[in-house]
């Protein structure tokens, strides 16, 4: 089943030689220069919208490090934005590289992402530059603003980022016997042994407890398919869940996070979380996973807890994150993290491979060297470690944990048994 979504494209043709030039060329090279820009509105509702932008280099020249500039026409505010750093000033937009994207290619393109709100009329950009030159561009209108259902407030994307390697061949059959014993305990029994309803809207928001799950579909401008998520109940302080997926596309670029979410995720839709929580104050976070993948299809993916953090206590939909640890438990067809690797490290009777990049925010990856469909962990241990290196500041708070499936291509499901989250 697809999911319904408002989808708003502006085409901007590549312009004629020599019309826009990306970096400092050369007189030979800026005769051959020229860029393509496409910006779309994902998912719009009665205050806020989804925005894609992508920049293509159709010159003959690479690029190695570029900035965008856009106005938003009608009075939008950005809230957020990933694959790059965001700011505006008035109704100016800048994005600037990553670092990690800064390399354009020829021919190539770099996809960037964002949160923003309107009122009265969301109107899309018409003029695009790059490096201080005009790209130029023509524009579509955008429709007026509707509300389907309540879920579709919910459409905001996360900007988890993740780049894969090569994908190498990988079983069809369920990954379960590669499940190790050093880092797990007794399964804990299922919340229900009923499957709930499946809910295949983009960006649905099933509230159950303290929890919830999001049908997080961020990345799908980047190929086809689709993601349903259900939710079979609570028992006690377990939450049991799933996600099922068919996605095809770039196999180097994730297209979803089915997760469950507990605190914030670009605002909060539920209380009694105990977060955020100040890493200075020592608290524990105690998270208990058990899962089941099945691969109907070989899959590019991973099964990661998602941890964001800020400067302030309480934020909400228009406050960036400053930091990202995830904690990879499962992966498959060649799935890696952003960044480099830096350090192999031992934590909650694993060994994990710790990764550091930059999206925009810092990224923090630990990537198990084995694979596991079940663990008991305290995630501070992991922040701990990464506070020891001066990496992450005590004085920052833990505002979200998530649990659930990063997607890049491939058709499977993941099935939940029970996951909890305890702070104390």
């Amino acid at each position: 089943m697809l999911a319904k979504r408002f989808v708003v494209p502006l085409a901007v043709a590549a312009l004629g030689s020599g019309a826009a030039v990306f970096g400092v060329l050369n007189a030979d090279a800026a005769e051959t220069a020229g860029c393509a820009v496409t910006y779309t509105v994902n998912s719009q509702w009665n205050s806020g919208f989804t925005g894609d932008v992508k920049v293509r280099n159709t010159g003959a020249s690479a690029v190695n490090g570029w900035t965008l500039g856009f106005a938003f026409p009608s009075g939008q505010k950005l809230a957020s934005g990933w694959n790059g750093t965001w700011t505006q000033t008035g109704t100016g937009v800048t994005v600037t590289d990553a670092g990690w994207n800064k390399s354009l290619a020829a021919g190539s393109t770099v996809t960037l992402g964002f949160n923003g709100t309107w009122s009265g009329s969301n109107a899309v950009p018409t003029t695009f530059s790059v490096n201080g030159v005009t790209c130029g561009a023509t524009a579509t209108t955008a429709p007026s603003a509707t509300v389907t259902a309540s879920a579709t407030k919910t459409a905001t994307a996360s900007p988890t980022a993740t780049k894969s390697a090569t994908p190498t061949p990988t079983a069809t059959a369920s990954p379960s016997a590669s499940k190790t014993a050093s880092a797990t305990t007794s399964p804990t029994p299922a919340a229900t042994a009923t499957k709930g309803a499946e809910n295949c809207t983009d960006f649905a928001a099933l509230i159950r407890g303290k929890y919830w799950v999001n049908n997080n579909v961020w990345g799908k401008a980047d190929g086809t398919g689709s993601q349903c998520v259900w939710e079979n109940g609570l028992s006690g302080d377990n939450l049991s869940w799933g996600t099922s997926w068919t996605w095809a596309g770039d196999n180097t670029k994730v297209k979803s996070y089915g997760s469950a979410v507990l605190g914030w995720h670009w605002g909060n839709k539920t209380t009694g979380t105990g977060l955020p929580v100040q890493l200075s104050a020592g608290r524990t976070v105690k998270a208990s996973w058990n899962f089941t993948v099945t691969q109907k299809t070989a899959n590019v993916m991973n099964v990661s807890y998602d941890l964001w953090f800020h400067k302030i206590a309480n934020p909400d939909w228009q406050d960036q994150p400053t930091d990202e640890v995830m904690v990879w438990l499962y992966k498959s067809g060649g799935a890696g993290p952003v960044g480099t690797k830096q350090a192999t490290v031992t934590l909650g009777g694993a060994t994990w491979d710790l990764y550091k990049g930059n999206i925009g925010w810092d990224v923090y990856s630990f990537v198990r060297t084995a694979n596991t469909t079940s663990a008991d962990l305290n995630l501070t241990d992991f922040t701990t470690d990464l506070a020891g290196r001066g990496w992450l500041d005590k004085t920052k708070y833990l505002s979200s944990v998530q649990a659930g499936t990063e997607v890049f291509t491939g058709s499977g499901q993941l099935d939940t048994s029970s996951y909890s989250v305890k702070i104390s």
